[in-house]
């Protein structure tokens, strides 16, 4: 192996490689910040701050200082700071102190992931070990087997779990919870900022449930949040919980200095601005660092990107490091894989690790000294996540986003000023959509009657209260709803999904072994898998033999084939009601109710390499409807008369691909969240319209803050064309088939006129 050189020195280096230098379109560097302190609270237990300093802890940072200040006096807080800036303290101090005060008291423990969990339940566990007290702290997952269950039940202190679990397992058996929900003095909500969209609207109502229940029991807990940065954290605080909060944003933390390096691959077709793919630029970048003994940690957005960058350094490393030098972290690993990766990357017998969002959380890997993302991972606030991963604690670190041919990427890397200065993103969501609403009411009212004129949260529901009884799934009797169904609601409720009827995919390979593979929506199902499609997961290629549309069911087998399938939907979308609708001289932009029907109606098999049509075939499925909501930009009679149909048609086409992509990171979603669909000749009103509409049923938010943004989508979307080097449009501004020499030009136009 090469001599172990540091970050400055390699920083240097990569400035005079003509492979690098070329590529490296922007540098920017963080200075390195002091620690701002507190001493202890003068109310914390002597045994607490003796264990702290058995930690190096002798003073609090100012933010951790002000948590235990402001939840001493029973206020709920959300704390806003970087990665690795002590957030778990926020909570894990009055949490503590609260139990060796009242040995009953009981404190609830929220994580997005199993491995956060673990990894809060080891530092907690040392913790408590050191002050010498019986405080038992467990976690409540999938894992944790029926011994230990009952016993966390009647005697956990400290309960660490997830949402799913507290949605499915605590809440409806609440009643061999006594204990817990009669002593609850803290409910703790970390990573606050992973809850947004369709599964942060699902929590919200399942905060709203557990308070119910809390209620009933007679406690009132604290809630302690800690976020991510983001635009919004204390309104998405308070409308995930539902209750006043206190916003902590003065970060103490020290960091030290980091170098941001915007890395764009060199063009391989200038006609079609197609760049070398940002996989192999990665994994020659991860090379170089590992060589030069920099611990690094690499990140993907899919589990394939994984398997493939870690392959290669892999076999790269082998002869110079050995077997464990560089290791993959995903979904799909084994708990004691990732505490073992885990605990390699802290010893620094790990040089390396391959990772997908999986360690974007605040899982401790000790510190790693240079961060690469394959691509911008879609959200600023992510990004931050991931680059925090580097020179945590004051160490020099290195970040290099390398960029992809796709817009959203594109955008980020030529617009440096965005990332760097820009507020982070919105995070949305809506509790209050109807689908996800009624879902937990079925819930709530299978854990405990409803009163006539009861709130859920602040949200009145006796309309639907008196539809679920007319369903003959509720009896009123003396004025309160009981549950009659036979079914358990919970067991059927994914929080992940708008719809409760998504399509299961079950892999039928190994005869007499068939195994649930994933699931789908049933509008994507549609054109990904009818039968004969073809579909991929983890890499692996499956071919559809039956779908079955009434059960939700598809069944696949594994297949090798050099093509894939790409089928027609036929789309008619009609507006149902404007709520809002501004009137300008070249466009008109509305929000409201739509409804889509949509069917599969051909599919085609295309050759990998050569994208030839080789053979097609129908599609034999039933129409689907979706009612949600949409924002809408449509060109007015003024401006629509200076237009061709022919042109009109593609200049929508290429201003809807490129809009979509603004749009998602605009509002914080990813781009599959939404749908955009261009009309020529729009049935609501007979003009050329785009529409950009949520994906879930009764949508969750989306649109409506894509309609209130929509005057700075449409111009950031005229810049990233403009500024796209291709002559005739390509994948990272309008799209590939952009219909012709001038439709770049017809785009261009079209954004010009809407943007003024």
């Amino acid at each position: 192996m090469e001599r172990k050189k540091d970050v400055t020195e390699l920083l240097n280096g990569l400035k005079e490689d003509d492979r690098f230098k070329d590529q490296i379109v922007y540098w920017h560097t963080t200075p390195k910040k002091e620690a701002k302190y507190k001493e202890m609270p003068a109310a914390l237990d002597d045994r607490l701050i003796h264990a702290l300093a058995k930690k190096g802890i002798t003073r609090l940072y100012s933010h951790q200082y002000s948590a235990y200040e402001k939840t001493g006096n029973k206020e709920n807080v959300v704390a806003v700071t970087p990665t690795a800036s002590g957030k778990s303290l926020c909570y894990h101090l009055p949490v503590l102190q609260e139990i060796i005060n009242d040995q009953s008291s009981r404190a609830l423990y929220l994580f997005p992931t199993k491995a956060l969990s673990q990894d809060q339940k080891s530092e907690m566990n040392e913790l408590i070990e050191e002050i010498g007290i019986d405080i038992h702290s467990y976690t409540y997952d999938g894992d944790t087997s029926p011994a230990i269950r009952q016993k966390i039940r009647k005697a956990g202190h400290i309960v660490i779990t997830n949402p799913d679990m507290l949605h499915s397992a605590i809440l409806p058996h609440h009643t061999k919870w006594v204990s817990l929900f009669e002593n609850l003095k803290f409910i703790i909500i970390d990573e606050l900022h992973t809850y947004r969209g369709v599964f942060g609207s699902h929590v919200a109502n399942v905060i709203r449930r557990l308070k119910r229940i809390c209620s009933y029991y007679g406690s009132n807990p604290t809630f302690i949040c800690t976020s991510a940065t983001i635009a919004n954290p204390l309104e998405l605080a308070e409308t995930l919980t539902g209750s006043k909060m206190n916003l902590i944003s003065d970060n103490g933390a020290p960091s030290g200095k980091k170098h941001f390096l915007f890395y764009n691959p060199p063009i391989v077709n200038r006609s079609m601005n197609i760049r070398k793919s940002a996989a192999l630029e990665v994994r020659t970048l991860a090379a170089e660092l590992l060589k030069n003994q920099i611990q690094t940690i690499v990140f993907a957005r899919s589990r394939v990107r994984v398997e493939l960058i870690l392959s290669y350094l892999q076999d790269i490393m082998r002869p110079i490091a050995g077997e464990p030098a560089v290791q993959g972290y995903r979904g799909g690993y084994l708990p004691t894989e990732r505490r073992k990766i885990e605990k390699g990357l802290r010893s620094g017998d790990i040089m390396g690790v391959v990772s997908t969002n999986a360690l974007e959380l605040g899982v401790d890997i000790g510190q790693l000294q240079a961060c690469i993302m394959t691509g911008y991972p879609g959200t600023i606030a992510s990004a931050w996540q991931q680059s925090g991963r580097a020179g945590r604690r004051e160490n020099e670190a290195l970040i290099i986003m390398v960029a992809s041919s796709t817009p959203l990427d594109q955008y980020i890397i030529k617009h440096p000023a965005y990332f760097f200065e820009q507020t982070p993103e919105t995070a949305v969501i809506d509790p209050d959509n109807l689908v996800i609403l009624v879902d937990h009411l079925k819930c709530a009212a299978f854990e405990l009657p409803f009163k006539q004129n009861e709130r859920f949260g602040q949200t009145e529901v006796e309309d639907i209260l008196d539809y679920l009884r007319e369903q003959e799934v509720l009896h009123l009797h003396d004025g309160t709803y009981h549950w009659m169904s036979d079914s358990f609601p919970a067991h059927g409720i994914s929080l992940r999904a708008a719809s409760q009827e998504n399509v299961v995919i079950i892999d039928q390979s190994v005869p007499g072994k068939a195994a649930v593979i994933g699931e789908m929506d049933r509008f994507s199902a549609m054109t990904l898998l009818h039968e004969k499609a073809i579909y991929l997961h983890k890499g692996e290629q499956f071919q559809v033999e039956l779908l079955d549309w009434e059960e939700r069911k598809a069944y696949v087998r594994e297949v090798q084939v050099d093509y894939f399938t790409d089928a027609n939907l036929a789309v008619v979308l009609k507006v149902l009601e404007i709520d809002k609708l501004s009137e300008g001289e070249q466009k008109i932009t509305g929000f409201g109710d739509i409804t889509v029907n949509a069917k599969a109606t051909i599919f085609k098999k295309i050759r990998f390499e050569t994208h030839e049509n080789i053979g097609s075939g129908p599609i034999h499925l039933p129409e689907e409807e979706l009612h949600t909501n949409a924002a809408w930009v449509q060109a007015t009679d003024h401006q629509a008369k200076k237009w061709s149909d022919l042109q009109m048609e593609q200049a929508l086409l290429g201003a809807a691909n490129i809009l979509g992509y603004v749009a998602a990171l605009q509002v914080m979603c990813d781009p599959s969240d939404l749908h955009v669909y261009p009309q020529l000749k729009a049935v609501h009103n007979e003009k050329p319209t785009i529409f950009i509409y949520d994906k879930y049923p009764g949508g969750v938010g989306l649109s409506k803050k894509i309609h209130e943004q929509l005057d700075r989508i449409i111009a950031e979307s005229h810049r990233l064309v403009a500024e796209c080097p291709c002559q005739t449009g390509c994948p990272s501004c309008i799209g590939v088939d952009s219909g012709g020499q001038k439709a770049k030009e017809l785009v261009m136009r079209l954004l010009n006129d809407w943007k003024d």
